[in-house]
């Protein structure tokens, strides 16, 4: 049932894309944002540089350890309550399991005998073997995560490697930073059912403030 379902899955859901590129860029914007314009020289600029990458890099490594730990715990607290399902023969602890582990929305929609025969059903399956042990399509989810938190670095650190006026390059990397966040925002509004533009927005002003409070309190 699992590696069906691996098979049809998305390597990633567009919230996690979202949310990962979004983590990358406000990283990289805490090292450009705090390049002074009026005292810094190229040999500052190429420091600024190798810490935002060696920074997201090191993020992306992170990133992707913690996305499989989440999938193993996640992947054994499923069996965890499929073999609590098998092993009860209490009809309400049953239905209970099963409305935990079901989307509330889905759960309140189901009658007392559709939550049981989901049950019955549930106990005639054979016993799992193993832990649920991780796959290619949970190896590429964490590649994935990586790759988005990383390659995030470079479209806000371009400007810095091409363009030699620091001042120049910083207005065209703060644009390319608020037209990713506007765009982040856009994204984000259509799967949240709210309006996209206004997201689009509220995902800027977020993140410059997210950007501010990290520089400021030293990250």
């Amino acid at each position: 049932m699992a590696s069906d379902a691996d098979t049809t899955r998305r390597v990633l859901q567009p919230a996690e894309r979202i949310a990962e590129v979004l983590f990358g860029l406000i990283m990289v914007l805490t090292f450009t944002g705090s390049l002074s314009v009026a005292e810094a020289d190229r040999a500052e600029v190429r420091t600024m540089l190798i810490g935002a990458l060696g920074c997201n890099l090191a993020w992306g490594l992170i990133d992707a350890v913690l996305y499989v730990m989440g999938i193993m715990l996640t992947r054994g607290s499923d069996l965890l309550t499929f073999r609590a399902l098998r092993q009860t023969a209490d009809p309400d602890h049953g239905r209970r399991l099963i409305a935990d582990a079901l989307p509330p929305l889905v759960a309140s929609v189901l009658q007392p005998a559709e939550l049981e025969s989901i049950h019955q059903r549930l106990r005639q399956l054979p016993e799992p073997s193993g832990h649920g042990r991780l796959r290619m399509h949970d190896w590429l989810g964490a590649l994935g995560v990586f790759l988005l938190v990383f390659v995030s670095t470079f479209p806000v650190a371009i400007p810095f490697m091409f363009m030699h006026d620091v001042g120049r390059a910083l207005r065209t990397s703060n644009a390319v930073a608020i037209g990713m966040l506007f765009i982040l925002g856009v994204a984000f509004g259509r799967r949240s059912a709210r309006h996209p533009w206004g997201m689009g927005l509220v995902m800027v002003a977020l993140g410059m403030f997210l950007v501010g409070m990290t520089i400021a309190l030293g990250g």
